[in-house]
């Protein structure tokens, strides 16, 4: 909004005395109301230098300047005026980058990502283009963005890494999410392979075929190892059909150990849920 007499007398006032950002706040505060103030009733904003008084809350006069040379204002005599035509600005505008806040907007449209993860991932250029690749081979960006923040910077600070020394490249970590995607991973054991690879080098593929890591999905085999836990455990599922239904994870424990943390967690959960809910 525009004061009258602003145009006329404009603002003059500097402030001393500030030496902290919660003070600055509070001298422009009181400076913009006094200021405001004096136009309105028609006075005039002087040309001088104030001081903070932190204990009352004000500023206050200290000396009186009239001229701009009075506060050391005066041109450089050396530079000469620069006139940039619209030919030229326009080809630098098309020559520039992109810039971050113009690429956080772009993640958040193209990839569905939230403002703040935008934010981290643009935070440098090297780390937006290491998403960016892993995107586009990802079968899933925002599940790529998830591990670059939580998994991928977690390691490379621990390691004392940047972004363009990670031993995980983006293609790397797109297989191994295309791994969890068609379950042959569940997320907890990705965890484990995705260290190995940070580690080693070595790509997803390699580690779980040299360490048969395939998540077990075969509906008939999970069965079974149900099957033979609920049969170990007999009191274990009395007390459950009895109402001790926190028993549960106790099961889902058992079936997991059973399979060396390999069974489909999901398939597990709902084969047994069928059957001690049984009769």
């Amino acid at each position: 909004m525009r004061r009258r007499g602003a145009d006329k007398f404009g603002v003059k006032a500097e402030v001393k005395n500030l030496n902290s950002f919660r003070y600055l706040v509070r001298a422009l505060e009181y400076e913009i109301d006094r200021q405001v103030a004096l136009l309105e009733n028609g006075g005039a904003v002087e040309q001088e230098t104030r001081l903070f008084n932190v204990q009352a809350g004000r500023t206050e006069p200290m000396r009186s300047k009239e001229f701009a040379h009075d506060y050391r204002y005066f041109p450089e005599p050396d530079l000469l005026p620069l006139a940039v035509d619209a030919a030229r600005q326009e080809r630098i505008r098309r020559e520039m980058p992109e810039l971050p806040a113009a690429k956080a907007a772009r993640f958040v449209r193209d990839y569905g990502l939230t403002d703040y993860d935008a934010g981290v991932l643009t935070a440098t250029r090297a780390l937006a283009d290491y998403f960016e690749a892993a995107a586009a081979k990802s079968p899933n960006p925002k599940a790529a963005a998830n591990w670059i923040q939580s998994e991928l910077l977690a390691l490379l600070k621990e390691s004392g890494k940047e972004i363009t020394d990670s031993p995980v490249k983006p293609e790397a970590l797109a297989e191994l999410l295309k791994l969890v995607e068609g379950s042959t991973l569940s997320g907890k054991m990705a965890k484990t392979v995705f260290q190995k690879m940070f580690a080693t080098g070595m790509n997803a593929a390699e580690i779980v075929a040299a360490e048969k890591m395939e998540q077990v999905t075969d509906a008939g085999a999970i069965k079974k190892l149900c099957t033979q836990v609920i049969e170990a455990n007999s009191k274990e599922v009395e007390s459950y059909r009895k109402g001790k239904t926190a028993l549960f994870a106790f099961f889902v424990g058992q079936v997991m150990k059973a399979s060396r943390g390999q069974a489909n967690p999901q398939l597990v959960n709902d084969t047994l849920k069928k059957l001690l809910d049984a009769e």
